[in-house]
């Protein structure tokens, strides 16, 4: 059941009260920082919402198309070594998307859907919480395969402006999660051991990555996916920010 601005807030609250930044899930070394992927923060539902609008009865097997192959294009260029940023491969996976469907991409429509992810919404759940989570001591961050661009079209002009200590774009490293350099950013940038830093993934892919990589990790099941079977268990899972927050004063 979805929680209200008032619950999270009240639940934030007794979580700060309960002594949130000191804890230690699972492994006995305080929790310091979290590392948000980009999408437990921004909600793409939107641009699949204009996916069918531009493409009436299609648009749910468009998205489909077009999610999977996003991710399959970071991969296969990360094992090729042939990078591109996350906008361009958002674009590159949108035209095989629509050739693979036969379905007339014209430019207008292109540029409408790959310019849809740098004005997505935050999801509902999520300015309360990273409130409380800041005020509560938590450095956070965002790590994720973003582009430069999309963190500023995103966060620019937001409440969001000003709640992440850092914003890690995969860009900066030319490579894309699950690479061990990605996850690496966030190590570097808070100058904490991976022990200290939660890692807060949306896909079950990047939860397994980064308990790989070392860090204590929380997914947040949004899509009530099933677990990835790749050897490696996050220490939490939820489908929000909420459980988010119970999880961390547990």
């Amino acid at each position: 059941m979805p929680f209200s601005r008032r619950q999270i807030l009240a639940i934030t609250s007794l979580s700060i009260a309960s002594g949130i930044a000191s804890s230690s899930p699972g492994a006995g070394t305080p929790i310091k920082a979290i590392a948000f992927d980009g999408f437990p923060i921004f909600d793409p539902r939107p641009v699949f919402a204009l996916a069918e609008q531009l493409f009436p009865g299609r648009g749910a097997e468009l998205s489909n198309v077009w999610r999977t192959k996003q991710f399959e294009y970071t991969w296969l260029r990360s094992l090729a070594g042939r990078y591109r940023d996350f906008l361009g491969v958002i674009d590159e996976a949108l035209v095989f998307a629509c050739k693979a469907l036969d379905l007339e991409l014209t430019g207008v429509k292109r540029s409408a859907l790959v310019e849809s992810y740098l004005r997505m919404p935050t999801w509902p759940d999520v300015l309360p919480a990273l409130s409380g989570l800041k005020e509560s001591g938590l450095r956070l961050a965002l790590l994720s395969n973003f582009s430069p661009a999309m963190f500023d079209g995103n966060i620019s002009g937001t409440e969001l402006e000003g709640i992440f200590e850092f914003q890690l774009s995969t860009d900066a490293v030319r490579t894309y999660k699950p690479d061990p350099r990605a996850y690496q950013m966030g190590v570097d940038a808070f100058a904490l051991k991976r022990e200290e830093i939660l890692f807060a993934a949306f896909a079950g892919w990047d939860a397994s990555g980064a308990k790989l990589f070392g860090y204590p990790t929380f997914w947040v099941n949004r899509q009530k996916q099933p677990r990835e079977q790749l050897d490696a268990v996050p220490d939490g899972e939820g489908r929000g920010m909420t459980d988010l927050l119970h999880f961390l004063s547990s």
